[in-house]
């Protein structure tokens, strides 16, 4: 399960984030996840409470934003639209192939910090 590795990294990049805040802890934080980024949005939640369990950050929230990835046939100038989980080799109305846009995001969008008990937010 290499979502541990990835919410391992995404809490250092949120503690890196709210450098010199003080003392307090992490309340939300707010991840895009694409669908092709090979990263499972209910295991990151997952990995995210196993890691956060104890300490600091105890009680702190991983809200992911899904990202799909989009099929745009450059002959027709549209996104094709797709059932989720099957890929179109080809444009259905022309033929033409169709390129893949976007769906590998995997950011941190948004870090809720709680600094002495009050809410600040710190934009990674």
């Amino acid at each position: 399960m290499h979502e541990l590795s990835i919410a391992h990294e995404i809490l250092r990049v949120c503690h890196a984030a709210v450098n010199g805040c003080g003392p307090g802890r992490l309340e939300t934080v707010r991840v895009a996840v694409g669908e092709l980024s090979a990263v499972e949005p209910d295991l990151l939640r997952f990995a995210w409470e196993a890691l956060t369990a104890k300490g600091a950050d105890a009680g702190s929230r991983l809200d992911v934003e899904w990202r799909r990835a989009r099929q745009h046939c450059l002959a027709c100038g549209e996104d094709k639209p797709r059932p989720q989980g099957s890929w179109l080799q080809a444009c259905p109305d022309c033929g033409t192939a169709v390129e893949v846009n976007g769906g590998d995001e995997l950011d941190v969008l948004r870090v809720t910090f709680l600094p002495g008990g009050e809410g600040e937010d710190a934009d990674a």
